[in-house]
């Protein structure tokens, strides 16, 4: 099986398993559905939009976007 086919089926699960977490009741949902999102964001930005094929001043400036703004809104939370 392809490696992108894979990537989307693993999407699909994560999807998912932040739908099921959103209707738990465990005090941590909220820092679950984020870390989610996150492994969501890196795995879309580097397979769908070829950011591993991409110069190395790309990656750090999307992965540091992405530790960024998590580490926003888990303050905020």
């Amino acid at each position: 099986m392809k490696q992108i086919t894979i990537i989307w089926g693993l999407l699909m699960v994560l999807t998912f398993s932040t739908a099921f977490v959103s209707e738990s009741d465990v005090n941590y949902a909220a820092i679950l559905i984020l870390g989610i999102a996150v492994l969501k964001f890196a795995l879309v930005s580097f397979e769908f939009m070829e950011l591993k094929k991409a110069h190395l001043l790309w990656k750090y400036l999307v992965l540091g976007f992405l530790a960024l703004f998590s580490a926003l809104v888990l303050f905020i939370l």
